[in-house]
């Protein structure tokens, strides 16, 4: 079927509002003789018959009042369009995809994302939870516009334009129980023989590798007891026994049952205590108006 123009739709609800070809005509600003000529050009390329016509009156067919009120739905769309242009070039309509690792969701991001939507209430937000390696994959994939990374100090993906957002200590998560749960703080030497639980490198390397470079600087090499994907799992497997866990000073907003979280200090012939930071990252060559709007919120947020 041909695509049928809005002028002969708003012709059709102009008659279906006045049932008189005259004044529908009148207000359509033309004779009545195109006008019925074009409803009629209209029930040939629907194959339906919308009105029945007699001498004295016009009326709609069951079918035209089943269509009246999509036709009219549609017209109100097509009237709104040039608006919802200008919205989205202006970032304030469109979608954004949006990943994020764990920990940012324990603080910073609810309430990012409550204030971005209520300035922005035409801004569909997809959030998905993802560690750093399987963002990348999205957005080689075309899938992600932004996300939130976890990474060593200075470490954010080269490819990507960066906004830090946070950068914070790591601590350690032990066992309720165990025996240096009763210090206030540890030395790091107390704990390089214990057994570990720690995120695979492909998650987050350069976090990995500082962990990992702190003590072999002390002359160890980490006791990996299990390794494990997300935070939240990390601190219940510490919980279960299996070892302690370097994790952000972040997590120590979930409180997990059975774990407790102590700051580590060097001694002072040790290597500094690595930190950690957490950065949106998103390709700056493919950025929409709705993800720069983001991008500004964000930055005002944490300057």
């Amino acid at each position: 079927m041909n695509a049928i123009e809005l002028r002969l739709w708003n012709q059709f609800v102009v008659l279906a509002e006045e049932l008189h070809f005259g004044r529908a005509a009148q207000r359509l600003f033309m004779t009545q003789p195109p006008l019925t000529q074009a409803i009629a050009l209209l029930e040939k390329r629907l194959a339906v018959r919308l009105f029945d016509r007699t001498k004295r009156s016009v009326q709609l067919t069951a079918t035209g009042r089943a269509l009246l009120p999509e036709v009219l739905d549609l017209l109100a769309r097509a009237q709104a369009l040039p608006e919802h242009a200008r919205a989205a070039a202006a970032g304030e309509l469109g979608r954004l995809r949006l990943a994020f690792v764990s920990t940012v969701g324990f603080s910073l991001l609810p309430q990012w994302v409550r204030g971005f939507r209520s300035r922005y209430p035409n801004v569909q937000m997809e959030l998905v939870e993802a560690t750093g390696d399987v963002q990348l994959q999205a957005f080689a994939r075309g899938e992600m516009d932004a996300g939130f990374m976890l990474h060593a100090p200075g470490f954010a993906p080269p490819d990507l334009a960066c906004h830090r957002i946070n950068q914070e200590p790591l601590v350690l998560a032990l066992p309720e129980q165990h025996a240096l749960a009763a210090l206030p703080t540890l030395n790091l030497a107390a704990v390089l023989d214990e057994p570990l639980v720690i995120f695979p490198r492909r998650i987050v390397p350069s976090l990995y590798d500082a962990i990992f470079g702190v003590y072999h600087a002390a002359g160890r090499l980490p006791a990996v007891a299990q390794e494990a994907i997300q935070m939240q799992t990390i601190v219940n497997l510490v919980s279960a026994g299996f070892g302690l866990a370097w994790v952000p000073q972040s997590v120590t907003q979930f409180q997990r049952p059975g774990v407790v979280y102590r700051s580590v200090v060097a001694g002072k012939r040790a290597a500094a205590m690595p930190g950690c930071e957490t950065s949106l990252v998103w390709l700056p060559t493919d950025a929409s108006p709705a993800l720069a709007r983001f991008v500004e919120f964000v930055q005002q947020a944490t300057p």
